[in-house]
């Protein structure tokens, strides 16, 4: 069996940043058990599989209309090409105020004695976000080291999935203004760190436009790798996230 495959850097127009993800192009279904085998071989945080929907779809024939509709397990991703990159809709969820007594063991845990000016909770995606103290800069937030490994026998309740960490953007900064950082980890589904999180930023956005008054913002992910995504708040709820992309291998996987 030959597969069509591929490695795609996400928001970031650089090679070797971003979000990396497999992608594979199934002309039929595979059983479960390749799927995860193909995953585990790519060694990457997402894998993705794309198949035909019809009988008549074509790999090869090239799109005619500016957004393709995908229909993934979590629901529909509609992405559309832009000028500058590849534009993903996406729900937008809220955020609500967290009593630190309820969790102050994992933060502390997670980041020891570093400041902390706010925390909220998003039910929707159990994500818990962590605000750092302002007075902190981005280069504070890139070299934070967070201990992720005793996370998951902290929180017994089974309410929190995933950690973000963020910061608001630094005023009067030239080189390359952001409206805030973030960095994010998983260690509940054997994710350390994310380089570039798309689901995190659904969390993010509703939080950061209400802070900064807001629709429009850039925001940066303080990974080793870093990547970069465009906001956009839509009137009907959701919200488009903005980013380049860079394919860096193309071939085919004999399996």
């Amino acid at each position: 069996m030959k597969l069509p495959i591929f490695i795609a850097d996400a928001f970031t127009a650089t090679a070797f940043r971003g979000n990396p993800a497999a992608v594979c192009l199934l002309e039929n279904i595979l059983e479960e058990d390749n799927h995860q085998q193909i995953a585990r071989e790519m060694n990457l945080s997402e894998t993705a599989f794309i198949r035909k929907l019809q009988p008549t779809d074509n790999f090869i024939q090239k799109n005619t209309n500016s957004t393709l509709t995908f229909v993934t397990l979590s629901g529909e991703l509609k992405a559309r090409k832009a000028e500058d990159g590849i534009v993903l809709d996406f729900p937008l969820y809220p955020t609500f105020p967290q009593d630190f007594h309820e969790v102050g063991d994992l933060i502390k845990a997670a980041i020891g004695d570093t400041l902390v000016q706010d925390i909220r909770y998003s039910p929707d995606t159990r994500k818990l976000l962590v605000r750092l103290s302002d007075s902190y800069d981005r280069s504070f937030l890139e070299t934070l080291k967070v201990n992720t490994e005793p996370l998951p026998r902290i929180d017994r309740t089974g309410r929190v999935k995933g950690l973000i960490l963020t910061l608001k953007g630094e005023p009067g900064e030239q080189a390359a203004p952001y409206d805030f950082y973030s960095r994010y980890f998983a260690p509940w589904v054997g994710l350390p760190e994310d380089p570039v999180t798309g689901s995190a930023h659904t969390v993010l956005s509703s939080y950061w436009s209400q802070q900064l008054g807001k629709k429009e913002m850039r925001a940066f992910q303080c990974s080793r790798r870093g990547g970069e995504l465009n906001i956009s708040l839509r009137a009907d709820g959701r919200v488009d996230m903005k980013g380049g992309v860079a394919i860096v291998l193309e071939g085919t996987l004999t399996a």
